[in-house]
């Protein structure tokens, strides 16, 4: 018997579609619902870490991830000049049978769950957002249908309109730095995630995403960059780009396309718990959103879904125990993966050389236990 027989889930980002298939998988009827009209075909690349990949093995998209994806187990450290300084092996979070990181295109990925979502059983409904919502699990949705639910499962992003529905505030805040992200052709010498610090920005890194493609970053400090037409965006980061060698000089060769970059705020708030009001839950972005200094967003949220489906299908009823429960389990956790990403940033905005190996080796032992 499950705590829950019919459920919504708003928003088919990682944590909302994790949440879906695992559901679904365990005979809980699904509704997943998504503003967007579909799944986009353009975007930048996401970098995640062991403890999602055993999480995507969970949820049975291991082997369509992998093939898809580059997968590596080091992270290298170069100077401006495009020198290698340091490589270092990063750790296998998700156990000794699985790469200790891997790049991806975030609409691959984006694909490779939704279809693993249909297969499940899960009702998929694209272009539909809730507009009214009761505690109660009473739904009304844009196109004037309405449903009651078990639960309602609020996996809808940073700007989540189910946590402004049920009146939660969140509290979230700008870090101080930007991020350009640019999707491209990988260069032969770009095997892994390799980072660079000096030089005009804080962070200029890139990613393997496949065979042939990468997304490759620059971190600054946060500007209005929106008043940029796209020429001028284009040129601003291949300016900034202008810095940094290496393997650098051949991806800034490839930079001439703007609709492949994009520009945001690093963005951060963790909700205290309850993550609840009454039968309506908030995960993943939702419930807290980290800069990307640790590659761990993605792995929070992913968490958030198989610790959630867990409790849903092992416990009677949703009552307060559950609850309890889900927030012992993910709330101390993911805060201080949060707090060690804004850490890094904060050292860098500092000018600090903080103790960024103890850091990340803390939170490595942290995330290495399934949540």
């Amino acid at each position: 018997m499950t705590a829950v027989n019919t459920v919504l889930v708003v928003g088919a980002g990682l944590a909302g579609t994790g949440t879906a298939i695992l559901l679904a998988s365990r005979g809980v009827a699904v509704d997943l619902v998504e503003v967007n009209a579909g799944i986009s075909a353009v975007g930048s690349g996401i970098t995640l870490q062991g403890n999602a990949l055993r999480v995507l093995r969970d949820l049975g998209v291991w082997e369509a991830v992998r093939a898809e994806s580059s997968c590596f187990d080091s992270v290298g450290l170069r100077a401006p000049d495009g020198t290698l300084l340091a490589e270092i092996p990063d750790a296998r979070t998700g156990g000794p049978d699985l790469p200790a990181a891997l790049g991806m295109p975030r609409p691959a990925l984006a694909r490779t769950l939704i279809e693993r979502a249909r297969d499940a059983g899960v009702k998929l409904h694209f272009g539909r957002s809730v507009t009214e919502l009761g505690e109660d699990g009473a739904v009304t949705f844009s196109d004037g249908s309405t449903g009651r639910y078990d639960l309602v499962v609020g996996a809808d992003g940073i700007r989540s309109t189910v946590r402004r529905l049920i009146g939660v505030e969140a509290g979230i805040r700008a870090t101080g730095m930007g991020i350009w992200r640019v999707f491209g052709p990988r260069p032969a010498s770009v095997t892994r995630t390799e980072l660079c610090y000096g030089g005009p920005c804080y962070i200029a890194g890139y990613c393997p995403t496949g065979e042939d493609s990468l997304y490759a970053y620059l971190v600054e400090d946060a500007q209005n960059r929106g008043v940029l037409s796209a020429g001028e965006r284009l040129e601003t980061m291949r300016e900034l780009a202008s810095a940094y060698h290496g393997p650098w000089d051949e991806i800034r060769a490839a930079l001439d396309d703007p609709e492949r970059l994009h520009y945001t705020w690093f963005e951060t708030h963790v909700l205290p718990p309850p993550w609840h009001r009454g039968r309506v839950v908030l995960i993943g972005d939702a419930a807290h959103s980290c800069p990307p200094t640790l590659a761990q967003g993605g792995a929070q949220a992913l968490e958030d879904a198989t610790v959630l489906a867990e409790l849903l299908t092992e416990r009677p009823v949703p009552d307060e125990q559950l609850w309890t429960a889900f927030t012992d389990r993910r709330y101390a956790r993911a805060k201080a993966v949060v707090d060690a990403s804004n850490q890094l940033g904060q050292w860098l905005l500092d000018r600090e050389r903080g103790d960024v190996p103890g850091l990340m080796h803390r939170i490595a032992e942290l995330v290495s236990p399934p949540a």
